[in-house]
């Protein structure tokens, strides 16, 4: 299992706002975003893209903001992208303080290879957790080394970090090994085929006894 770092990010604050607006930022190399939660009021701030676009390549990453010189505490809650091209267009981040917990969905990074002739199929990608908002973990690791065909790996069977406890549910399957259906069918295949090859030679045998 990994936990992430806690990012350091300039912000400027901004008072412009609609989509206009927002296009000409996106075009500054920034992108708008909204931090609210602890009933605070929503401060609305634009952040550096290139710097961001990094750290969202793994998930559930913790800012610390620096707003004129103040530091705060974040979680980003949603990342919204334009359908097509994939461009980060808003983001919602969530006021976090050191010591609380936090609801997060954690990828699960499986290592290790399968018995020779089995495949693995990962049922659940992500199980949700509780977590310390400052120690969310980046993801938990499953080892599948030398598992047979039938094994599972439930969610119960994860190992978590400390400080983080499991809400899905304890049976929910994450990890199923199995053999690979073309192999199943090839196998089936070559059964039915000896068998036909059996059944003839026992035909001719029997016909060659008869004469």
């Amino acid at each position: 299992m990994a936990k992430p770092g806690v990012n350091h990010v300039i912000t400027d604050t901004r008072d412009s706002f609609g989509k206009g607006a927002a296009r000409k930022l996106r075009a500054a190399g920034k992108i708008p975003a909204v931090i609210y939660g602890h009933g605070t009021d929503p401060i609305h701030v634009a952040l550096p893209g290139h710097e961001i676009a990094l750290i969202l390549r793994k998930s559930n990453q913790i800012l610390d903001l620096d707003i004129n010189g103040k530091s705060q505490l974040a979680l980003v809650k949603d990342v919204q992208k334009d359908p097509v091209r994939q461009i980060i267009e808003h983001i919602d981040l969530v006021v976090i303080r050191k010591g609380e917990k936090v609801i997060v969905d954690v990828p699960i990074h499986v290592v290790g290879e399968t018995a020779p002739g089995t495949i693995y199929n990962l049922d659940a990608p992500t199980i949700s957790v509780e977590s310390e908002a400052t120690h969310i973990p980046e993801y938990f690791t499953v080892d599948i080394e030398g598992r047979e065909e039938g094994e599972h790996v439930y969610a119960k069977d994860v190992t978590l970090i400390e400080g983080s406890s499991l809400l899905s549910d304890d049976d929910l399957l994450v990890i199923l090994v199995s053999v690979p259906r073309a192999s199943v069918e090839a196998d089936a295949a070559e059964e039915a085929s000896e068998a036909t090859a059996a059944e003839g030679a026992a035909a001719a045998a029997a016909a060659e006894d008869s004469e």
